[in-house]
């Protein structure tokens, strides 16, 4: 399993972040694709995920400032963040979910993507 994440960076306040993560290698169905983010010294938190319905789920500290879409048949998903501030500074994991073909569920991380968020 791959998953090649690309964007991240400084980015000063206010602006915004725009991510994009394409999976590859996934032997099954593909449900979950989204972002997690881990700031220095805090634990490892949901940041939003879109099923292959495309309903999603977003934490509290991005609703309203995020969106998140993705492309099934890409298996790519596309983060974006506007209104940034200090705090989103973190490293960003992307990360899926999937059904292999005998019905076990996998789940995987990619490797973090550092977001620094100053002026």
């Amino acid at each position: 399993v791959q998953l090649q994440a690309s964007g991240g960076g400084l980015v000063q306040p206010g602006g915004s972040l725009r991510l994009s993560c394409a999976a590859s290698g996934i032997i099954g169905d593909i449900n979950d694709m989204g972002w997690y983010r881990q700031a220095p010294g805090k634990q490892r938190e949901l940041v939003a995920i879109i099923n292959n319905e495309g309903r999603t789920r977003k934490a509290d500290f991005v609703k309203g400032r995020l969106t998140i879409s993705r492309d099934n048949g890409e298996s790519t998903v596309w983060l974006q963040v506007d209104n940034l501030k200090p705090e989103d500074t973190a490293a960003y994991y992307c990360y899926i979910g999937w059904m292999t073909p005998d019905s076990h569920a996998m789940e995987y991380w990619g490797k973090g993507t550092l977001v620094t968020v100053s002026s």
